[in-house]
């Protein structure tokens, strides 16, 4: 009966021995799930702070591109401002020159009358026109 009672005794051992395996086993695919499901909420984690990185510096990116394109609108419309004001200022001293320069043909055009004697009763004895002293240059271009 000894032998019976060692191979009950070795049952009972082999299956304490198992059932502890299991346990450890149980424990151990716990704390793998464990760590598993903290590494994915950590990577979860990581990739929203990413993405969220990343939609801030499109914001961020966006915004100084507005910015640059404002300012850039506004210098050319200051450029336009600038030109239009040139073209004003330029177009009155064009208006003054042109006055200027009918004058001076006009002035010309009454002492060629006068020399010729065509002048319209107004005459000096120095053969200008009345009030006005013109003086006539001629250039002439000799070929080279």
């Amino acid at each position: 009966m000894a032998s019976q009672e060692r191979q009950f005794k070795a049952g009972e051992v082999k299956g304490q021995t198992e059932e502890k395996a299991s346990q450890m086993m149980g424990n151990v695919k716990d704390t793998a799930q464990r760590g598993k499901d903290k590494t994915s909420g950590a990577a979860g984690t990581a990739w929203e702070k990413t993405k969220e990185s990343a939609d801030q510096t499109g914001s961020y990116l966006s915004e100084k591109t507005g910015a640059a394109k404002d300012k850039a609108s506004d210098m050319a419309q200051s450029t336009k401002e600038t030109a239009c004001a040139g073209r004003e200022k330029t177009g009155g001293m064009m208006a003054s020159a042109g006055e200027k320069v009918k004058g001076m043909a006009q002035g010309a055009a009454d002492a060629v009358k006068g020399t010729l004697g065509m002048g319209g009763g107004e005459e000096e004895s120095g053969g200008g026109v009345a009030g006005r002293t013109t003086t006539t240059t001629t250039t002439r271009r000799v070929g080279s």
